[in-house]
């Protein structure tokens, strides 16, 4: 197990600090809450609305087995849609200042896309925004080791350098893993990455337990029995449905750290990275589609990481608005400002750093078949 990483920051840097000013002089001037506004529950209520309405529609049994399938699929893009406009604000206790609208609209919201919000706590809030791409610590940048490699430090295999065409698809995968494996696995874990599990008392073990049967009974059970459908045929609606939410899941997160110019940091012998955090999050982490609207309403501000990661009790409605400001400052201090004008741009960024990261594996795997040989 690695040793758990120190930020020294040596040089003393102001960036943050500055940074910190200037965004809180920015909703001070304008006398408004860094939590959520009206818009922002409007997309609560569109993006919950949505799901459930798709929901009704399949289970009505009013449509064919054909138009049922593509009703699941947009179902499964509007949850992962929910868990970037919801849930992940609500898990930050960005939405409100009040804990129970926060556990509302956050753990709960959770619950019902089939996650536990008792492993994202950790493994997201705490030892991702924390390690960010710091390989052996952050655990986003594992997806399926041996097959995708998305670091330097990631264990190499040969299939890798046909990742670049394989990857992206494979991401599809990732929600039906989420719900039926991930968390489970995850929970019991005494570690993540190097981060200990505090002691899961009953209530932990109660709320894992029973939401996730909730959502089986929700999503497999009931629709089993009420569809008018062959058993094959739900099967392959269940797998579609995750599939479109794994696929829009996978991309946006990775999107924003496994992109060209994003770093991956790995400690010295002492352990430390020797940068400032604030630093460390601007080297390691990329927007996209900055001043695209659309953008930006469909991936909940996933799309401004740079300012999330900067300021994740600050709800994404505000990312847009202040993200000029975090540009400036790290303009003014020579700090790296990463980002992609447009999903496509970062589609195409992230494709050239699977491609990269396999040859890399073909080409180190070479050498050491290569000094065995002559050995």
């Amino acid at each position: 197990m690695s040793q758990k990483v120190k930020f020294i920051d040596k040089e003393g840097s102001l960036f943050y600090a500055t940074l910190r000013s200037r965004v809180d002089q920015y909703f001070k001037e304008r006398n408004i809450s860094k939590n959520a506004n009206g818009f922002m529950y409007f997309k609560a209520f569109f993006y919950i609305g949505g799901t459930l309405l798709f929901y009704s529609l399949i289970m009505s049994n009013q449509f064919s087995p054909l138009v049922m399938l593509l009703l699941a699929i947009i179902q499964g893009a509007f949850m992962a849609m929910i868990g970037f406009n919801v849930s992940h604000d609500g898990l930050h206790g960005a939405y409100s200042q009040h804990g129970w609208v926060n556990k509302l609209m956050g753990d709960y919201s959770f619950y019902f896309i089939g996650a536990s919000p008792f492993v994202w706590k950790i493994s997201h809030n705490i030892v991702h925004h924390t390690y960010t791409n710091i390989p052996e610590h952050d655990e986003d940048i594992v997806i399926a080791p041996g097959l995708i490699r998305l670091s330097p430090e990631d264990k190499m295999t040969n299939i890798q350098k046909f990742q670049h065409w394989y990857g992206i698809p494979l991401y599809g995968l990732a929600s039906i893993n989420w719900v039926l494996k991930k968390d489970y696995l995850k929970f019991f874990q005494k570690t993540i990455g190097t981060y200990e599990l505090p002691k899961k008392t009953a209530k932990d073990y109660f709320n894992l337990f029973f939401f996730k049967a909730l959502y089986y009974a929700m999503f497999i059970v009931i629709p089993f029995i009420v569809l008018d459908i062959t058993w094959w045929q739900f099967i392959i609606g269940f797998v579609c449905m995750h599939f479109a939410m794994g696929l829009v899941l996978g991309l946006v997160f990775q999107l924003a750290h496994v992109v060209e110019g994003a770093e991956f940091p790995y400690p010295n012998n002492d352990g430390n990275i020797e940068e400032a955090w604030a630093i460390h999050q601007m080297r390691t982490t990329a927007n996209f589609g900055r001043k695209n609207w659309l953008t930006t309403f469909i991936c909940g501000g996933l799309n401004l990481q740079v300012e999330h990661h900067l300021f994740p009790l600050v709800c994404h409605v505000h990312y847009p608005a202040i993200s000029d400001i975090v540009k400036q400052t790290a303009q003014e201090f020579g700090v790296p400002y990463l980002e992609n004008k447009s999903f496509l741009t970062a589609l195409k960024s992230h494709y050239e750093m699977l491609k990269l990261f396999g040859i890399k594996a073909q080409e180190e795997l070479s050498k050491t078949r290569s000094k065995i040989q002559i050995a």
